[in-house]
């Protein structure tokens, strides 16, 4: 991603035990973003959540969830982000997508913006 200062935040909210083509879904998503050149991703695992269902997924060992809430962040420049939304929509099922516009401040080594 050149250094900008303005860009967009994808965020993807789905469940651990999501899948698409026989592999997790977080995984595919990943590889999506990493073939289409996208700057980065990252998955993140929640310990609590729930969702449209209102169904509760916690870590608690009295409560064991195998379905824990898992949010890929992906930032890169609004046109990167559209098309990668365009290409990602077949893969999702129920999660929750969003996107937000962000101020990259540093990326990587360059922190020359502007």
């Amino acid at each position: 991603m050149p250094a900008t200062k303005d860009a967009r935040l994808l965020r993807l909210f789905i469940g651990e035990s999501d899948e698409h083509e026989g592999r997790p879904l977080y995984e595919a998503i990943v590889l999506k973003a990493r073939e289409m050149g996208l700057a980065g991703a990252t998955v993140l695992r929640g310990p609590m959540g729930f969702g449209r269902s209102s169904r509760l997924h916690t870590s608690k060992i009295l409560r064991l969830s195998e379905d824990l809430p898992l949010i890929i962040e992906i930032v890169d420049t609004a046109e990167k982000i559209e098309s990668f939304v365009r290409a990602a929509e077949p893969m999702l099922g129920s999660g929750l997508v969003t996107l937000e516009k962000v101020e990259v401040v540093r990326y990587g080594h360059d922190a020359g913006l502007e």
